[in-house]
């Protein structure tokens, strides 16, 4: 890794603990407007506030949302997506390009990636570019590395989840971002076979803050290296207070029940 590159990840992985909380808020391409970000700003505050390591964001919003309150927090520029109103939102293309993100400021980029999608190819295909462009420029990639498409049943099932990891690191990723399995012992072993941070996604909204605290603790114990929690985290009641939490698992080893004991929810 090259000096540029050790200079912006350690803006999004917390040095003495090497994990991160990354909160995705790139939603808006896809969905429209929804609860939690209609005021992008105000909630990049929130949970900078509450001690997360980074945002991540579409080009076009950072104007609008990063730093707008003074608060430091890592940005992350996105640089796939697709609209819900796509005739297969799985397929997801560049919209972004890796120079145009550093002009703006970012610490690190993402993409995107469904394998088993219809358009796997083609996305391979955006993502060696990206690989390429993130290493001529010393900037860190985060590649979000979803099993999605007709063969597959269930997304979090452990061999899909560890193909799209393993796919992730081979292709030249920092840092990658996927489903989890639902198990310590299946997750630790996708987790020790790649040589680079494996972060989970949140998914859909859980049904309850413990649900949520006991997946990031699971995922933590499995060798799991944070979170990139969106939903979970922007339509919360309590944002600051919520991302407190979880870093006192991520970054401070803490049970659930230490947490549930300081915090009520």
């Amino acid at each position: 890794m090259n000096i540029g590159k050790n200079i912006r990840i350690e803006r999004i992985i917390n040095r003495k603990t090497n994990r991160t909380i990354i909160i995705p808020m790139d939603h808006g391409l896809t969905l429209g407007t929804i609860k939690g970000l209609e005021n992008l700003a105000d909630m990049v505050n929130k949970v900078a506030l509450g001690g997360a390591n980074a945002v991540l964001m579409h080009s076009g919003m950072i104007g609008a949302g990063h730093r707008r309150y003074g608060k430091d927090i890592g940005l992350i520029v996105h640089l796939s997506g697709a609209t819900n109103l796509a005739p297969d939102p799985n397929r997801k293309i560049l919209v972004c390009s890796v120079e145009r993100a550093i002009k703006l400021g970012a610490d690190a980029v993402s993409i995107h990636i469904n394998i088993g999608a219809n358009e796997e190819p083609e996305m391979l295909q955006d993502a060696q570019k990206v690989v390429e462009a993130s290493r001529e420029w010393g900037i860190p990639l985060i590649a979000m590395m979803y099993p999605r498409g007709e063969k597959i049943k269930d997304e979090n099932e452990p061999e899909v989840v560890n193909i799209a990891v393993r796919a992730g690191a081979e292709l030249g990723a920092d840092i990658v971002k996927t489903n989890y399995t639902g198990d310590i012992d299946s997750f630790k072993y996708i987790v020790k076979s790649v040589h680079v941070p494996v972060i989970i996604a949140g998914g859909p909204k859980m049904d309850t803050i413990v649900d949520l605290l006991q997946v990031v603790y699971d995922s933590i114990q499995a060798g799991g290296a944070g979170v990139a929690f969106g939903r979970n985290i922007f339509q919360a009641d309590e944002p600051t207070k919520l991302v407190n939490a979880i870093a006192k698992v991520i970054h401070h080893n803490y049970t659930v029940e230490e947490v549930l004991k300081e915090y009520k929810f």
